[in-house]
């Protein structure tokens, strides 16, 4: 009897120290099913609330995808809430420019806006790069500054107003439902992080982000294009923004400088508990695909308890990324001391 639980503790003890990051997010998630299965059973486990989550959290999942592929080379993106707002002000500017003059929207108006928008984001992407590899500003200071400059954008195209009104067309579209049962804006999640999936594990580019992070020293030696590299990243991670803003603009069917203002804490958060490395060279797009779904499954079990204010969320979300943080240090430190 003692052999077996023995054999039963050395078993999760090696699955826990095998990968400790599937693991934490895998007790998150029993915690909260298991809390919701007692105070929110009904709410909570009904087909419309699954299908509010998969429709919500795209948005910044995406962000989310950027900001992780920044973060593997040893840097950060800041600014993808900034971009994702430009995009999605730039995009709403398009579009009401594009409205016939009986008020429908022409059959190319979504397709338009939606490649002005990744232009945008690619810009603003490589201008991110380029302040980071060209001149050695620190990503943290580069794409700060650079979400300062593109939220001032924002607010002088739209004089601090949001823009609304916007054709009904393309909310019915990118926030509509594919057989009446998929969210559009979900495909465009899997799509994008099926996309850098391949890219991280099936390409020269992956393998060589992992090496920019793990050492850029001897990334540099052993010949890379290291400027390049920075580059494509913070550009891949602006495009990432960029449909992170289409999918909010469909969602809200308007748009403002100032909406997701608490993407990025959350972004950082999902992006560290998912097993991303701050300092670079460590990270799979499973576990923050993982992450992103019990940050999701919180949140909107949060959202059940009206006496729980929205302004407590940041709360939450920064003393559980101090701990996740704090308890990846422990780990690190604990796999090199073995």
């Amino acid at each position: 009897m003692n052999e077996n639980k023995m054999s039963i503790r050395r078993k999760l003890n090696d699955f826990y120290g095998r990968d400790v990051y599937t693991s934490r997010l895998i007790i998150m998630l029993l915690v909260v099913l298991i809390s919701m299965l007692i105070l929110k059973p009904a709410k909570f486990f009904s087909f419309i609330n699954f299908q509010t989550m998969v429709a919500q959290f795209p948005e910044f999942g995406l962000m989310s995808l950027g900001i992780m592929l920044c973060m593997i080379t040893g840097g950060i993106d800041l600014s993808v809430v900034g971009v994702a707002n430009l995009v999605s002000i730039s995009s709403g500017i398009i579009l009401k420019a594009l409205v016939a003059a009986d008020g429908s929207l022409p059959w190319y108006g979504i397709l338009v806006s939606m490649i002005c928008g990744i232009v945008i984001g690619l810009v603003a992407g490589v201008l991110n790069g380029i302040l980071v590899a060209k001149f050695s500003i620190p990503p943290i200071l580069a794409t700060l500054g650079s979400y300062e400059l593109f939220l001032g954008i924002g607010i002088i195209l739209t004089k601090g107003k949001a823009i609304s009104k916007l054709p009904m067309e393309y909310s019915s579209v990118i926030a509509g439902k594919l057989f009446g049962i998929i969210p559009v804006q979900l495909i465009i999640f899997v799509i994008m992080a099926g996309i850098i999936s391949f890219l991280l594990s099936r390409t020269t580019y992956g393998t060589r982000i992992y090496m920019l992070g793990t050492n850029m020293k001897a990334a540099e030696f052993s010949g890379l294009d290291t400027t390049g590299l920075l580059i494509k990243t913070y550009a891949l991670s602006g495009i990432c923004s960029a449909l992170g803003g289409l999918v909010m603009l469909a969602n809200y069917n308007s748009a403002r400088a100032d909406y997701g203002a608490v993407y990025t804490l959350q972004c950082i958060l999902i992006v560290v508990l998912g097993g991303v490395n701050p300092n670079g060279g460590k990270g799979r797009i499973s576990g923050v695909v993982f992450s992103i779904l019990v940050l999701q499954m919180l949140s909107s079990g949060l959202n059940m308890f009206p006496q729980i204010s929205n302004f407590y969320k940041s709360l939450i979300w920064g003393c559980v990324l101090l701990i996740a943080m704090t308890l990846n240090y422990f780990s690190e430190n604990r796999n090199r001391n073995n």
